[in-house]
């Protein structure tokens, strides 16, 4: 799609409306109920942080928010655009306009290079030759890959690896991201690299996003850093500023249904059975894995990606 098809897209979509919109939304597979009454809004510019038990329903929602999925009851919005009522080829435009999702296991097509398998969404959706020569090198500088442009994925690091994924879902610069657990089975280290560049989007580039988390230390990370570019461009992870609201709010699901959405600090004082079982898994009865300690205590914030 070239320049005037994306200008047609963006002139669809309500300028004032939220970024994602969930009105009572419900799906079921089979007999198993997937979500039941979801509703939420996620505003211009801000993000929400997703967490619950395994099989809760995280990525369900972020599957239905982008089209993968179609809800039994209930709409979904995306920029004021009801998504059941759109064909496949308005939903490809959303999807390659308007959206990006990192999944979370690899999805990098093995036979292609860094450069190419960041290319490959916007190739696959026709943009000129020059917007992609333009857009690839920026989004692998920003993910710090611009010097691996020539190396298959099996020549990448784990952590790079989960970089260009990143990478991809990011060409282009979609206003809205969805992530689903971004930084499973990384270290701590590589972890905090994809939290610096979830933030940077966030800050830089004023995307919505959900985020989907169990790692409860990542939270308040996310919440409490912020990105900022000094006059020569240069971009740091800093402490936030505490002089506008929180940018990020925190949903709690349990077994498909929202049991908590608010502020983190409502999410960290929070009694509700279903969050004690995520803040204190000792005394929670379903909790599979105990508490993770949070890895970066201590550490200062980096500003780019390394290997």
């Amino acid at each position: 799609m070239g320049r005037e098809g994306r200008n047609k897209m963006t002139t669809q979509s309500a300028p004032d409306a939220p970024a994602i919109e969930f009105r009572n939304v419900s799906l079921s597979f089979e007999d198993r109920r997937a979500l039941q009454g979801v509703s939420f809004t996620l505003g211009r510019e801000q993000m929400i942080i997703i967490t619950g038990a395994s099989g809760s329903g995280k990525s369900v929602l972020l599957h239905l928010a982008i089209g993968l999925l179609r809800p039994d009851e209930g709409e979904i919005l995306i920029e004021g655009r009801e998504i059941q009522q759109l064909d496949e080829k308005e939903l490809l435009s959303i999807r390659s306009r308007r959206m990006g999702l990192v999944f979370q296991e690899d999805t990098l097509f093995t036979g292609l290079d860094t450069y190419e398998n960041t290319a490959y969404r916007l190739v696959e959706h026709g943009w000129p030759e020059v917007e992609i020569e333009r857009a690839v090198p920026e989004i692998l500088a920003f993910v710090g890959l611009e010097k691996d442009v020539d190396k298959l994925p099996e020549e990448l690091s784990i952590g790079m690896r989960r970089r260009l994924e990143l990478a991809r879902a990011l060409a282009g610069w979609p206003p809205i991201m969805l992530f689903d657990e971004p930084t499973i089975g990384l270290d701590p280290i590589n972890a905090r690299q994809v939290l610096d560049l979830i933030i940077r989007a966030r800050d830089i580039h004023r995307i919505s996003s959900l985020l989907v988390t169990k790692e409860l230390h990542q939270i308040p990370y996310v919440v409490n850093h912020e990105a900022a570019s000094d006059a020569s461009g240069a971009v740091t992870i800093r402490k936030a500023e505490r002089t506008r609201g929180p940018k990020a709010r925190v949903m709690t699901l349990d077994e498909g249904e929202i049991a908590f959405l608010g502020t983190p600090e409502e999410f960290d004082a929070s009694g509700l059975p279903s969050v004690i079982h995520l803040t204190h898994p000792e005394i929670g009865m379903h909790k599979a894995t105990g508490p993770t300690p949070n890895p970066w205590k201590e550490r200062e914030p980096t500003g780019g990606a390394s290997k």
